[in-house]
């Protein structure tokens, strides 16, 4: 009867995680839609946009460059003022997001 109930319980923790995770990326294409593919695009900025693409980068490497904006320890007018703006959670699902996309 134990392990029965274990094994609910693992099925269910799993199932929750995979929730999470999913709602975390389309919280990130949402605030990647508002905020960032003005400049960035979502796969590809425009043809003469000086912006770098973000779609494939690595999450952690986005998470790092978005907080070190946001705390002003990484200089960029533009992105310090738009970073400024993000929690710890818009950050992580952002990076989440253009991480899982094709460039």
């Amino acid at each position: 009867m134990r392990l029965i109930a274990l094994s609910g319980l693992l099925i269910l923790g799993l199932m929750s995680t995979q929730s999470a995770n999913a709602a975390s990326i389309y919280a990130g294409e949402a605030k990647a839609a508002t905020v960032c593919s003005q400049c960035h695009g979502i796969r590809m900025p425009s043809a003469d946009a000086p912006f770098p693409p973000l779609a494939g980068r690595d999450a952690d490497y986005l998470k790092t460059a978005l907080k070190q904006y946001r705390d002003k320890t990484r200089k960029s007018d533009i992105m310090n003022a738009i970073a400024g703006s993000l929690s710890d959670d818009d950050i992580n699902n952002v990076a989440m997001y253009y991480a899982k996309l094709k460039p």
